[in-house]
């Protein structure tokens, strides 16, 4: 079956939409390949209309420019793009494609495509809460800064149900910027304070 994975760029307090002014001092090599790690387990990318249009307002011409990020650029043009939107889109950047009917159906039946060994979703906020909400996310792949950005969207909104998470892998970057990946797991038993007050510090 293939795995839901969303990669995002994301402050130290939990703001997934990046201001290029906190985010772009902290991308360094050790953050391009993660991204590049990211992007290889994927042969499908599953985003929001507003990130497409960001991707391709740059990404071609960058490709066409031949510059030191036209692999990426190439790479990101081969592979399959599916749109999360509720129009009807013309595109000009190859291998896009309006998702056709809900959004849940639709992720359902990817990941039990055989053919399809990943499904990647960057950025795309709404697309992310939608889909952890149904339990259909198996990775969180988070870049955090070392920003408090204060302001801007954030990934987890409000709700009635906590979102239990599983640390998979964790890696430092000199920057001060962390690489966690999470796995969605079953909440813990309940504990309450009778349960741990024997490890509470004993005091002077």
């Amino acid at each position: 079956m293939a795995k839901v994975v969303s990669t995002l760029f994301i402050s130290a307090d939990g703001v997934a939409e990046i201001d290029p002014d906190w985010h772009f001092p902290y991308f360094d090599d050790n953050m391009g390949r993660a991204v590049g790690e990211d992007y290889d387990t994927a042969d499908v990318l599953l985003i929001g209309h507003g990130t497409y249009d960001s991707f391709a307002g740059a990404w071609p011409d960058r490709e066409a420019a031949g510059g030191d990020d036209a692999g990426f650029a190439k790479q990101l043009g081969d592979v399959r793009k599916i749109v999360v939107t509720r129009q009807q889109l013309e595109f000009s950047w190859r291998n896009s494609e309006v998702i056709q009917g809900d959004l849940l159906d639709v992720v359902t039946s990817l990941k039990a495509d055989p053919d399809i060994k990943g499904i990647l979703i960057p950025g795309s906020i709404s697309v992310v809460q939608q889909l952890l909400a149904a339990g259909l996310v198996d990775e969180l792949r988070l870049l955090v800064h070392p920003v408090a950005a204060r302001k801007g969207r954030r990934l987890f909104d409000d709700g009635d149900v906590p979102y239990h998470l599983k640390v998979m892998a964790t890696e430092v970057f000199p920057t001060g910027a962390i690489r966690v990946i999470y796995s969605p797991t079953a909440a813990p038993a309940g504990v309450g304070y009778d349960e741990i007050k024997d490890q509470v510090p004993a005091g002077k």
